[in-house]
């Protein structure tokens, strides 16, 4: 009985951001309290960790309940990620461990690669901007592109279609469980980082640290 022949055509790496890429909580953070303080509301870092990750209409709706507009609802939303761009640009940003090396394997043994995230696009451009992806990624998708966010798996489809890769040969590097559920919805096989958030995941891979994950992970997964 022969074996199979691996699959030939292009393959695809598609990142998360927040949580993934980089770890930006400590500017979430100080942006939503900063925001929310503005308009009379303490904003503790316990309740920033229960909604970390979601979207900002979700957790204001959660806050404010239904008095709040979506007119308001989208002021606010506005002035925190306005405030948030500003951080990272006077204060900088650092990937997480692993991420460039990653970045840069991945390029050279010709992955396509693209961040798909349901953060406002403009915050995407800016950290592209901060840590210079341009060279790294083949493209990105964004909130603004995608009618439902994740576990939807529409993110990642998009993202997929940019690069031109099929949904079966592209691998997800995800740090939540609706994000990894999206990846598995999408039909691609993924890679789970832990985090205080989210210590147990399921996932093709798991790992603690993208600088522990063996370098044959990505084209294994692509041609298991």
């Amino acid at each position: 009985m022969t074996s199979k022949a691996p699959e030939s055509g292009p393959r695809g790496v598609l990142w998360d951001l927040d949580g993934t890429l980089i770890d930006s909580a400590a500017q979430h953070y100080a942006a939503w309290r900063d925001t929310l303080a503005e308009r009379g509301r303490e904003h503790s870092r316990e309740e920033f960790a229960r909604f970390f990750g979601r979207r900002n209409d979700v957790i204001l709706r959660e806050m404010f309940g239904d008095e709040l507009s979506s007119g308001e609802a989208a002021r606010i939303a506005e002035d925190k990620e306005e405030r948030y761009r500003r951080l990272v640009r006077t204060g900088g940003l650092d990937p997480l461990p692993g991420v460039m090396d990653w970045l840069s394997r991945l390029r050279e043994q010709g992955f396509r690669q693209a961040l798909a995230t349901m953060a406002p696009a403009a915050n995407v451009e800016v950290v592209v901007e901060v840590l210079g992806l341009h060279s790294l990624l083949d493209a990105t998708a964004a909130a603004e592109d995608v009618a439902c966010g994740k576990p939807a798996p529409d993110i990642f489809l998009e993202a997929a279609r940019r690069i031109g890769v099929p949904p079966r040969r592209c691998v997800v590097v995800e740090d939540a469980p609706a994000g990894l559920e999206g990846a598995r919805r999408a039909g691609m096989r993924s890679v789970g980082l832990l985090s205080d958030h989210h210590p147990r995941l399921d996932a093709d891979a798991v790992v603690a640290s993208l600088d522990t994950l063996p370098p044959d992970t990505f084209q294994r997964l692509v041609e298991s």
